[in-house]
């Protein structure tokens, strides 16, 4: 594709050559082939147009930037938002392929990847291929991915639903952050479904407040005017969550279903909710049926998770009957509620939840299972959201019988400050059924050491996560390796 012909539609000063053939397209200078465009956009660790004249020296046959740099040897186009251009000139280069799929977005603080992870459980069980962008990994046409960033930028999603595409799956469903919404990494992606979890506080260290992480989120629901596919639009929206309740009184131009535990005049409903230590139990309600239900998903937030997979099924257009018969047999993500039992009678329970709201939602179900007691391990990752650390500890020590606060990924911070920032919460509240033990690794032993017969140990945090940050090191680290090594 010639050069003049992909930058066509974006509003920018060239300077150069545009008959020229272009090969391929990358923001990494390590990864430039001749006739490749680099996009040299400022990522949070460095500035892409450090790198320009080393691409440019790789055989790039354009630089784009946002501003002009010299003597570069190459095009240069100079455009006001990278981020737009980037997505614009990907998805003219992949040939549109968000245009040849149904594009499902699940967006909210919790339940997004297990969400993920339910849709393509189900979709496999009817035989339908499914692609699916999130937290863990890219999974798509027999390649499984691991996943550097929930949301990877719109270059490498226009690259995978090109591959997709290719491969012929219809359907892509992935978890959009609010971090890719604010720095545009979707944008330009028409999307047919999207869906909202919750929002409780988390990543305010980026959105300062409540307000502009809502605002980030509510951009899913916003693009959904920019209707190309001339198609019915859907959001699938949690009413029982304020921030869902305002967005469904937002003017959203799509078909709202709404799904609620609370409101059984919702699109989607639960009701007669039993909640045991091996299922869950509930009437689910729609506008084409009703059933009742047992799924092998513990706690009151699964069944929103469920709730949520409903909607996105009646969006897609399948029957009732099949969403019903299948539904019931969903698998859970990785390290979400993962359940180990050890010869010793107690049983340890390993989950992402790295919010307050996630871990007063799994510490409920672990209270559901009726343990004797419940130990809990957590920390909290540096160089992140300071605000929810005493919160934490205090849904922590209120809700378990003994807290061991040790690190999660502390990053460039220093581990023992943030442990005293945990603690804090705990001493607001004058609780002391805690101990700090700063690595992870004795946390884990020491609470395991403690527990007894029918006690639950929960290792929070860290779920599918096979690594540690420290400083900036990336060790190999997994709870669940720990526990079978010691259990």
């Amino acid at each position: 594709m010639l050069l003049g012909n992909l930058i066509s539609e974006l509003n920018a000063q060239i300077y150069g050559n545009i008959e020229t053939e272009i090969t391929g397209l990358s923001y990494d200078s390590r990864t430039v082939r001749k006739g490749f465009v680099f996009f040299a956009f400022k990522g949070i660790h460095a500035d892409g147009a450090s790198f320009a004249h080393e691409a440019a020296a790789k055989g790039a046959a354009c630089v784009v930037s946002e501003n002009k740099i010299d003597n570069l040897g190459c095009t240069n186009a100079v455009v006001k938002d990278i981020n737009e251009a980037m997505s614009k000139m990907s998805s003219k280069f992949y040939d549109y392929p968000d245009k040849k799929m149904t594009i499902i977005g699940v967006t909210g603080t919790n339940g997004k990847t297990s969400i993920t992870y339910m849709t393509e459980s189900l979709f496999k069980s009817m035989g339908i291929q499914i692609g699916v962008i999130g937290t863990i990994s890219y999974r798509y046409a027999g390649k499984i991915i691991d996943a550097p960033n929930t949301t990877p930028q719109s270059l490498d999603l226009y690259r995978m639903m090109s591959e997709m595409a290719a491969a012929g799956i219809k359907y892509l469903i992935t978890e959009v952050s609010s971090h890719s919404l604010s720095l545009g990494r979707v944008k330009g992606i028409e999307f047919d479904i999207a869906v909202f979890t919750n929002l409780t506080p988390d990543h305010l260290d980026f959105h300062k407040n409540m307000n502009s992480y809502f605002e980030a989120k509510s951009m899913l629901f916003s693009s959904l005017s920019n209707n190309r596919k001339k198609n019915t639009k859907y959001t699938i929206l949690n009413i029982d969550d304020d921030y869902g309740k305002k967005l469904f009184e937002n003017d959203i131009k799509a078909e709202k279903l709404s799904y609620s535990t609370k409101d059984v005049k919702a699109a989607i409903s639960a009701s007669d909710i039993k909640l045991k230590n091996t299922d869950s139990s509930f009437t689910l309600k729609t506008n084409f049926g009703t059933k009742s239900l047992s799924v092998h998903h513990i706690g009151l937030h699964n069944v929103y998770n469920i709730l949520a997979v409903t909607g996105i099924c009646i969006a897609a257009g399948f029957k009732f009957e099949d969403i019903v018969r299948f539904i019931e047999n969903t698998s859970p993500a990785p390290g979400r509620f993962e359940k180990i039992v050890s010869k010793k009678g107690f049983t340890v329970i390993i989950d992402y939840a790295h919010t307050d709201d996630a871990l007063k939602n799994v510490l409920s179900a672990i209270k559901n299972l009726n343990p004797s007691r419940i130990i809990t391990v957590f920390g909290c990752g540096g160089n992140r959201d300071r605000t929810k650390r005493p919160v934490m500890a205090k849904t922590a020590c209120t809700m378990s019988d003994f807290v061991f606060i040790t690190s999660d990924n502390p990053r460039e911070e220093d581990p023992v400050k943030i442990t005293e920032e945990i603690e804090s919460g705990a001493k607001e509240i004058n609780k002391t059924n805690y101990k700090t033990i700063i690595d992870r690794r004795s946390a884990i032993a020491e609470a395991v050491k403690y527990a007894g017969k029918n006690d639950i140990v929960l290792l929070a945090g860290k779920g599918h996560e096979k690594y540690q940050i420290i400083g900036t090191t990336k060790f190999h680290f997994d709870d669940k390796e720990e526990v079978m090594k010691l259990i």
